[in-house]
């Protein structure tokens, strides 16, 4: 059970905190506070979700990414 709660502190790291993570799902910080510490057990459910709202954050990178590259080739008439 460590094990899971350990990875979801680091999944909720990933997006930038315990604040950001709870606008993101839609989950209050106090609750995600009883998650992390063990206080609440972490279903497969809010795994699922977490896993869905990464998957989004991933596309979003790779967008940025793409515009910055574009960005830097001059592509969009900005230096």
């Amino acid at each position: 059970m460590e094990h899971r709660q350990d990875r979801f502190a680091y999944y909720v790291q990933l997006f930038g905190g315990v604040t950001a993570f709870s606008r993101r799902l839609g989950i209050d910080e106090r609750a995600l506070r009883r998650f992390i510490n063990g206080e609440r057990p972490i279903s497969d459910g809010l795994l699922a979700d977490t896993a869905k709202e990464l998957q989004k954050l991933i596309t979003q990178a790779n967008e940025a990414v793409e515009q910055i590259s574009t960005t830097l080739a001059g592509g969009d008439g900005e230096a």
